[in-house]
């Protein structure tokens, strides 16, 4: 088994395409083509279905693929760590973040990591706390931003904030994060949720299982993104984590307020490995993380979030 095959394999299985991984790779479809043929016989398995649409994983194909992508990022971080100059940080860093704290936190700790540790290329993924905590596991990632979870026997985490969740509304709503917003006042209005399931969802539920009002729920999606875009067309109210909305309502596109009677808050945690070896590229990366979401907490970019005593 080759490098050149793990790489060929990877492409394909991105773009579902032969001929579109031959051109990115800067090679010939037959070459490609070989490569996956050669590894499959290697395998004694095929991973690949050839159809009209492209070329789609197999059952074996989509277990491989991880193994795969894992293999190449450690032998990509392994060549970065073997040369670096003395005293740099350098390496390849995966990093798995809520797609709630997208906004606040990626734009502040990509710039603080090029400015500190210029020899570190982040990789950035983000997904549900579920999902980022499995990828985790398999190596897919190398830290992530996680929330109300705890040490694991494969995972161990660092404290980093509890923050509020927020009723969200229309701008004409005139919600106010000085102002908080009742539950009795949000469960009048048609809502926007998460699935069953998701996290944020289980919080909702058990803040408002003593509530005699029945939510009038209009949608329900795993995707925060959706959520906002029917809240801005008025579709409805939507309950998600301050740090999701806060750009959006400083820039009067939304409105928010904090939900309270009772308030509902997430911890925010530091997820990384129970790895015997965790490299000085992670551990920077990780660190960052720590120092980044104290400033925009102290600085309020962070709103209704209340940094913990481990920090």
């Amino acid at each position: 088994m080759e490098m050149k095959q793990l790489i060929a394999m990877v492409t394909v299985a991105e773009v579902e395409s032969v001929t579109r991984a031959a051109q990115l790779l800067h090679l010939v479809q037959p070459a490609v083509t070989r490569q996956i043929k050669t590894l499959e016989d290697e395998l004694g398995v095929v991973l690949f279905e050839r159809t009209r649409h492209g070329m789609v994983l197999t059952p074996a194909g989509e277990v491989f693929l991880s193994h795969a992508r894992r293999a190449l990022q450690e032998l990509e971080r392994a060549r970065s760590e073997l040369t670096p100059a003395p005293g740099e940080v350098m390496g390849l860093v995966s990093v798995g973040v809520l797609e709630s704290l997208l906004d606040v936190m990626v734009p502040t700790l990509i710039d603080s990591v090029a400015e500190k540790f210029p020899g570190v290329e982040l990789h950035l993924l983000s997904g549900v706390s579920r999902d980022l905590q499995q990828w985790l596991d398999d190596g897919i990632v190398d830290v992530a931003l996680l929330y109300n979870v705890a040490d694991t026997t494969s995972m161990r985490v660092k404290p980093l904030l509890n923050e509020l969740l927020w009723a969200v509304a229309p701008p004409k709503a005139g919600l106010l994060p000085t102002e908080p917003s009742t539950w009795q006042q949000v469960l009048r209005e048609p809502l926007i949720l998460p699935i069953v399931g998701h996290g944020l969802r289980t919080l909702i539920d058990k803040a408002r299982a003593d509530i005699p009002l029945e939510p009038k729920i209009i949608v329900e999606t795993n995707s925060m993104s959706v959520q906002k875009q029917m809240v801005l067309a008025g579709r409805g109210w939507a309950i998600l984590p301050a740090a999701g909305v806060a750009r959006d309502v400083q820039q009067g596109k939304l409105s928010g307020a904090p939900l309270s009677e009772p308030s509902v808050s997430r911890s925010v945690v530091i997820g990384l490995p129970r790895a015997a070896r965790v490299p000085r590229a992670v551990e920077a990366v990780a660190t960052e993380l720590l120092q980044v979401s104290r400033r925009l907490v102290v600085t309020g970019e962070w709103p209704s979030a209340t940094l913990l005593d481990s920090q």
